[in-house]
């Protein structure tokens, strides 16, 4: 079980997955969020935000700090060495 944290000031669970890549996947959806409400304009809305990726002792396995580019379309945060860090070896 993981759980994912936005760790900015205060602190708070966003939600819990059972695997890491749908952990990855939900903090990549959280920084989606942060993007659109960035260049909508909403609310107070902080320039740095940071995540963090738990596992069920609390330890932090992952952070992450995101920093809306809001003179861009969102690009993912997610790139394929995170969602599988052990490849199958191509032999060379």
């Amino acid at each position: 079980m993981f759980e994912i944290w936005e760790t900015s000031e205060p602190a708070r669970l966003i939600s819990d997955a059972g695997t890491l890549e749908v952990a990855l996947e939900k903090v990549d959806t959280m920084c989606r969020l942060r993007h659109d409400q960035a260049v909508a304009h909403v609310g107070d809305t902080p320039e740095h935000y940071h995540f963090e990726i738990r596992d069920d002792a609390g330890r932090a396995l992952a952070r992450l700090s995101y920093v809306p580019d809001t003179s861009r379309a969102y690009k993912s945060v997610v790139v394929e060495e995170m969602r599988d860090p052990h490849p199958a070896s191509d032999g060379h």
